[in-house]
């Protein structure tokens, strides 16, 4: 078995569900992570992520994504259920939008959303210098697999500095 990447659609935006699986397998391969090893991709609205924001991180505004790690440790899983690392929320307006205003395609713009906060799900982080520098190497890594110019990154990140959250 292989990693399990569920992508909910259920406003039905018009995107490439298998790039966003190949985005997400594309880090947890590069990682110590069970193959068995599931998370989930919700593309939703503007007004959800809002909300989601809100109530998890006090910003009261909608943002491009945010990712939610899993509460249960190794540990606490039974041995027939695989590893669940957690949620990634993405407003497809929201990142439609940025994508254009900085001249990106929107395929490249959501696997580049869904490759950083499936990081932010195996614990990176961009809180300081150090931490940024080490997920911005391998963030542009898994980028230039799928095909992605890493110029990409700086464009979205100077954009919006409060994009994700580490709940």
């Amino acid at each position: 078995m292989t990693f399990t990447i569920d992508v909910q659609n259920d406003a039905q935006y018009a995107l490439d569900e298998a790039r966003l699986q190949a985005a997400s397998i594309a880090v947890l391969q590069r990682h110590d992570v069970d193959p068995e090893s599931t998370l989930s991709v919700v593309v939703t609205d503007n007004e959800t992520v809002h909300q989601l924001n809100l109530q998890h991180r006090g910003v009261d505004a909608p943002t491009d994504v945010l990712s939610f790690p899993a509460d249960a440790l190794p540990e606490d899983i039974e041995d027939d259920e695989p590893p669940y690392l957690g949620d990634l929320i993405i407003a497809f307006p929201y990142a439609q939008s940025q994508a254009e205003r900085e001249g990106h395609t929107m395929n490249d713009s959501l696997a580049l959303l869904v490759v950083h906060g499936t990081l932010h799900l195996l614990g990176y982080d961009h809180d300081t210098p150090e931490n940024r520098a080490e997920m911005w190497a391998v963030q542009a890594e898994v980028l230039n697999d799928l095909g992605i110019d890493s110029q990409i990154v700086p464009a979205l990140e100077d954009a919006n500095h409060d994009s994700e959250t580490d709940e």
